[in-house]
């Protein structure tokens, strides 16, 4: 027995409708995924745009540094040993002239041994600054220790490191990006902090290397995106970037500042 027309029409139209309505569920759903892909895809687009222009930067700044250290090194060579040595010749020169006294003589050679020992130590200061070489003897602990004694030497800040790792010598590489970044952060803390008091210390914690630095300088508003944009800070995030580790830096108005890094 055949069911009535009405209620066959019935049936289409449900069946119909709910076609309809899982094909509109079906449609808002594949659109849904599709938009939710885009903007997914576009947010990691601008990511490694991002990181490409963080990179960009870090590389700008350690050619910026290294052009600044090309040209401190040409400055001392120029106006300490340059100037010096010309002296010297001068004075060599004049050795040769007639009629020179004794004493005229041992003057001037007096004044060559004097130039030529100062040419001499100021020589051994600008490689000391490349490659201290206590650093390259005995490696990072011995370096840091003598930048430590050296900063002291001053009379205007002292310096408390303490040690507890032992360092492997054969990732020297490595350690000379660790050197010059205690090298910048206590620059900085001398020179802008004004600190009288530097606290260094190397911990290995959850089997990650660790560098706690700390000074009582007069501190910054860490907050400030704008205090952190300087060469000195772009150049130690680059070093960062290279030892694959990652840094915190935390400063206060009046309350020094704290940093740590991994490595």
């Amino acid at each position: 027995m055949s069911g009535s027309p009405v209620y066959e029409k019935e049936i289409v139209a449900i069946i119909l409708y709910t076609s309809c309505f899982f094909m509109v569920v079906a449609f808002f759903l594949v659109a849904f995924f599709y938009f939710s892909r885009k903007k997914i895809i576009q947010k990691e687009v601008e990511k490694r745009d991002l990181e490409i222009q963080y990179r960009k930067e870090q590389l700008h700044a350690v050619i910026v540094t290294q052009e600044e250290e090309r040209k401190r090194i040409a400055q001392d060579l120029h106006d300490d040993i340059s100037s010096k040595l010309n002296i010297v010749s001068l004075n060599s020169h004049l050795l040769s002239s007639p009629n020179l006294t004794e004493a005229e003589t041992n003057e001037i050679t007096d004044t060559i041994i004097s130039l030529t020992a100062k040419a001499l130590e100021n020589s051994r200061k600008i490689a000391h600054n490349l490659l201290p070489p206590v650093f390259e003897k005995f490696g990072l602990n011995a370096g840091v220790r003598e930048l430590c004694d050296e900063f002291e030497s001053s009379k205007a800040v002292k310096v408390h490191y303490h040690n507890g790792i032992d360092f492997d010598s054969n990732h020297n590489d490595r350690h000379l990006h660790i050197f010059r970044i205690l090298q910048e952060l206590m620059n900085n803390s001398l020179r802008h902090g004004k600190a009288t008091e530097i606290w260094i210390d190397f911990k290995v914690e959850n089997e990650i290397q660790t560098c706690y630095y700390k000074d009582n300088g007069i501190g910054f508003d860490s907050e400030n995106a704008e205090n952190q944009k300087g060469l000195g800070m772009k150049n130690i995030d680059s070093r960062i970037s290279f030892l694959k580790g990652i840094i915190e830096i935390h400063s206060e108005i009046g309350k020094g500042i704290s940093v740590v890094f991994t490595f």
